[in-house]
């Protein structure tokens, strides 16, 4: 990693598109990897290999994905030919919390422990290991969330004390429409459930296709309130 000034960062990359954004994450971080889950984390990845090839990409397993979306995750594999490090949750965590609440306990209790325990625990460990990571958030997956958040930032619910962590949202300032202009135009891999409805993927119990107009992630937990679409892999997004 070089000399990293934050401020200038932001300033330099503001309202940029995604290629200097990327182009500025990996030429600085070296120890930085992309988070894969769905479409706009596939243009990162292929964004990127253009940049430079010895990307490194991680993507949470929680057990409760769509076989659709493990069938996703080895087509993308073998597309790029890129190794795919999946993230596991820790099972002395998981097989109590299965035990005491049972399979579906988030749709009475809410899905923030469920997410902890498979998604951010996880994350956290890799986390630990890196200076930088990439996203796909964008502005208009939800502006209650998402609208302010900057092209790069300091991850302050990731960062330890002695070791800053930053986050690079390269797509930041892209619409859907854009994305999917990319993965038509450059043969990218996709999610088959986007050709059903399903706008945002992410575990199979707790997303569902979207009506036409309705906002992106609003088949993610839908029997929550629109405040609370965000899983804790963002959880500084939230405002209180």
């Amino acid at each position: 990693m070089t000399s990293f000034d934050l401020a200038t960062a932001q300033a330099e990359l503001k309202e940029k598109k995604p290629r200097p954004i990327l182009r500025a994450a990996l030429e600085n971080f070296d120890n930085i990897a992309i988070s894969f889950s769905g479409a706009e984390d596939v243009v990162l990845i292929d964004l990127a290999l253009s940049i430079r090839k010895d990307i490194q990409v991680f993507s949470l397993d929680t057990g409760r994905l769509h076989p659709e979306t493990y069938r996703f995750i080895e087509k993308v594999k073998q597309h790029y030919q890129i190794d795919i490090e999946l993230l596991t949750p820790d099972r002395d965590l998981l097989d109590p919390f299965v035990r005491d609440n049972g399979l579906f306990s988030f749709y009475q209790d809410g899905h923030q422990q469920c997410c902890g325990i498979r998604k951010v625990e996880p994350l956290r460990r890799k986390l630990a290991q890196l200076d930088a990571w990439i996203t796909g958030q964008r502005k208009d997956q939800n502006q209650e969330t998402r609208g302010a958040i900057p092209e790069v930032e300091l991850d302050a619910a990731f960062s330890a004390d002695d070791k800053p962590l930053y986050k690079f949202n390269p797509l930041l300032n892209w619409r859907s429409a854009q994305v999917w202009d990319h993965i038509e135009a450059y043969q990218v891999p996709y999610n088959e459930l986007h050709q059903r409805g399903f706008v945002s993927i992410g575990c199979e119990p707790c997303t569902r296709a979207v009506l036409p107009n309705q906002p992106e992630r609003a088949g993610r937990w839908w029997w929550e309130t629109e405040n609370k679409k965000e899983c804790g892999l963002h959880v500084g997004n939230l405002q209180e």
